[in-house]
């Protein structure tokens, strides 16, 4: 078991951070793999940017209210099979509807 990382780039208020953080922790709790350690971070990449105009796009005239830009960084120890099963569903939890065209409740990108 070695060190991994996942990292999600959300465009996200804090309930909608404390559900990303929770879908993490199921993904992980069902594995065999622990959390070792992690952040949530308040970005001003503009890499991210990206994100809050998706939002905009999808839910035209509304309030984006307390969303920012953040990055989660998990640390994981797990195998390599592991963590991208872990990965796997903290995305289609993420995006249940699939790949289709959609409104995501939280716009994301993983890194």
């Amino acid at each position: 078991m070695r060190a991994r990382r996942l990292r999600l780039g959300l465009y996200a208020d804090e309930q909608e951070l404390a559900r990303v953080r929770s879908l993490v922790e199921d993904a992980v709790g069902s594995r065999r793999a622990r959390i070792l350690g992690g952040t949530v971070a308040i970005t001003v990449d503009d890499g991210l940017d990206f994100l809050a105009e998706q939002w905009a796009v999808e839910h035209p005239g509304r309030s984006s209210g307390s969303r920012q830009q953040v990055t989660m960084d998990v640390s994981l120890g797990c195998s390599l099979r592991t963590w991208r099963a872990i990965r796997k569903a903290v995305l289609t939890a993420l995006c249940p509807e699939g790949s289709g065209p959609h409104i995501c409740r939280v716009p994301w990108t993983v890194g």
